[in-house]
């Protein structure tokens, strides 16, 4: 009989201690950033992604899917975001069928600050525990890890 700690399951135990210390780190810095700029995770998750976006904006599928949130659940966001004034929809010139979400100048300013708090926090979090080579070589890996099991057609 296999005991819990059998070599059979190191990696499903490997991977889970992965998932764990990423969620533990994910959550305390979005923690950190919506208790300072008083917004919940959603809407700095959106925001820092349209940050990266061309021209500060993404279409909503493509941005749902990147944030882990249903088309519903974006649309909900998106409504209080640009509610705030922090973002507009855009419809597409060449696709009836695609809008963006994009961001206002009052949204890149907020965007701007929170990825400032949000690198801090990550300096303070992740590179003071591993260190800048071990965080690439951790980059490097989670980049392969997601484009070899992302959903085609993204």
């Amino acid at each position: 009989m296999e005991t819990e700690a059998s070599p059979r399951h190191d990696l499903l135990d490997g991977w889970m201690l992965v998932a764990e210390g990423f969620h533990a780190t994910h959550q305390a810095i979005v923690s950190e950033v919506a208790d300072l700029f008083d917004l919940g995770q959603g809407p700095t998750e959106v925001l820092l992604r349209l940050r990266g976006a061309d021209k500060h904006r993404m279409p909503m599928t493509r941005l749902a899917h990147e944030a882990g949130m249903s088309s519903g659940g974006l649309t909900k966001l998106a409504d209080r975001l640009c509610g705030a004034g922090l973002a507009r929809r855009v419809a597409c010139e060449l696709d009836r069928r695609v809008t963006y979400l994009e961001m206002t100048g009052k949204g890149e300013e907020i965007a701007e600050s929170i990825a400032e708090v949000a690198t801090r926090s990550l300096r303070e979090r992740v590179l003071s525990t591993i260190g800048p080579e071990a965080f690439g070589a951790l980059t490097g890996t989670m980049g392969k890890l997601r484009d070899a099991n992302d959903a085609p057609g993204k």
